[in-house]
């Protein structure tokens, strides 16, 4: 009877932190943090709540703050996103999308109205040799061209193309690829919109109306949220360990549409906050934790490669990284990037799995620039980055929603990765 009592108070446990963790998840995702993006301060509001998570855990700051700033450029688009055909308005991130370099339809913020545009179909056969037949652009027309049932290569020549063409004139793709949205660190002088063909021959449009703002911010701060836990002795002659997730998103593109970035990567931050909580109820013997929440990864990772040129704590130190990153399914799997270049880690990893049978699947992929692992793995410092496989589909798009996570291996995964840590 007494087993039977403590299993139960155990599970009980067990479970009210899962909930917790997804809680964290889902106000992460909420509209308040409008996509943990540049509009309306959405990442700055999630610093915020990372970093207040991560006192209420009894994580320490380093250096006196729980923040490391720093500065890049980024274009936004924090006013009108509206596209109308034959009078008919669109929805954005649904039936078009902006590309993130885009140019305002108007040459001032304030313009109210935006412009009609005259749709000018460009033959790819003549796009795919050169641009110059369609250079000067006539006034107020749109050059449009259909990037459907094209072979790989020519699309990619076409993709090309139609870059060259944004430099002089506004362009519209339509397409039938899935739509996926990010950042750009620079602004075109034109517009560029890609449109769902379904949307698009279904209304057979002469002439569309745009009306797009945006912003470039040259200086915008950006803050990597960074909590400590020391080891249970002699903490300042310890080793590292990193457990690392970037919180930024895609953010707004427009008032209308936000990016939620639920798998992409509130569930990465969710996992980590998972993990914070029970290595503060046992701390390690044998090495310091360090929890960072990355900013800008979506931009270039570039706050992992600000904290690997300015490092708060001496790289040399650092035993490994463990960097997390779409942690809402699993289903499938995991997937462990550096699994060939760190063998003795990655055999131990998929050790512990087997004899716990925790996943169906732990998949070896070798180095990859994909995430903030890649900082730390240049300049010599040993980590993994592992990431869920499973059927959510959903990635840079308005779809990638906190309801459409499964969560399935959650807690599987959290304990595999609480062991792995525990055996350093």
């Amino acid at each position: 009877m007494r087993h039977l009592v403590l299993s139960f108070f155990i599970s009980f446990a067990v479970s009210a932190q899962s909930d917790e963790a997804k809680t964290f998840i889902e106000t992460l995702c909420s509209p308040e943090f409008h996509g943990r993006g540049y509009v309306d301060g959405g990442d700055s509001i999630a610093a915020q709540f990372i970093a207040k998570h991560f006192k209420s855990l009894g994580l320490r700051p380093l250096n006196g703050s729980y923040f490391q700033a720093f500065s890049f450029p980024v274009q936004t688009f924090p006013g009108a996103c509206e596209l109308k055909i034959d009078g008919q308005a669109l929805i954005p991130a649904v039936h078009y999308l902006v590309a993130p370099n885009s140019g305002p339809s108007c040459a001032t913020f304030d313009c109210k109205k935006g412009n009609s545009y005259r749709v000018v179909m460009c033959p790819s056969e003549a796009l795919y040799k050169s641009t110059a037949s369609f250079y000067p652009c006539p006034k107020n027309a749109i050059l449009t061209v259909r990037t459907i049932g094209m072979s790989p290569d020519s699309l990619k020549v076409i993709k090309t193309r139609m870059r060259e063409l944004s430099t002089f004139a506004p362009v519209m793709e339509i397409t039938r690829e899935k739509f996926t949205w990010s950042v750009s660190q620079t602004a075109n002088a034109y517009p560029f919109i890609q449109v769902q063909d379904s949307v698009f021959e279904r209304m057979h449009p002469g002439n569309i109306d745009l009306h797009i703002e945006t912003r470039l911010l040259q200086d915008h701060v950006a803050k990597n949220v960074i909590g400590y836990l020391p080891a249970k002795k002699r903490s300042r002659k310890k080793p590292y360990l990193f457990i690392t997730a970037h919180y930024d998103h895609l953010g707004r593109m427009g008032k209308a549409s936000y990016f939620p970035g639920a798998n992409d990567n509130a569930s990465g931050n969710g996992m980590m906050y998972s993990i914070a909580q029970e290595l503060v109820k046992k701390p390690l013997d044998n090495f310091n934790v360090v929890f960072i929440a990355f900013a800008g990864e979506e931009v270039g990772l570039l706050g992992s490669t600000y904290f690997v040129e300015h490092p708060i704590i001496p790289l040399k130190r650092i035993r490994f990284v463990l960097n997390l990153d779409i942690m809402g399914s699993g289903e499938e799997g995991i997937t462990c990037v550096n699994s060939s270049l760190f063998k003795p880690e990655f055999d131990r990893l998929v050790q512990l799995n087997d004899s716990s049978h925790y996943l169906s699947l732990i998949k070896p992929r070798g180095p990859a620039a994909n995430s903030d692992h890649y900082p730390f793995t240049q300049e010599g410092v040993p980590a993994f980055f592992i990431y869920t496989m499973g059927p959510n589909k959903n990635y840079h798009d308005v779809y990638d929603q906190f309801n459409a996570l499964s969560f399935a291996k959650f807690d599987s995964i959290q304990k595999l990765l609480l062991e792995f840590l525990r055996g350093f």
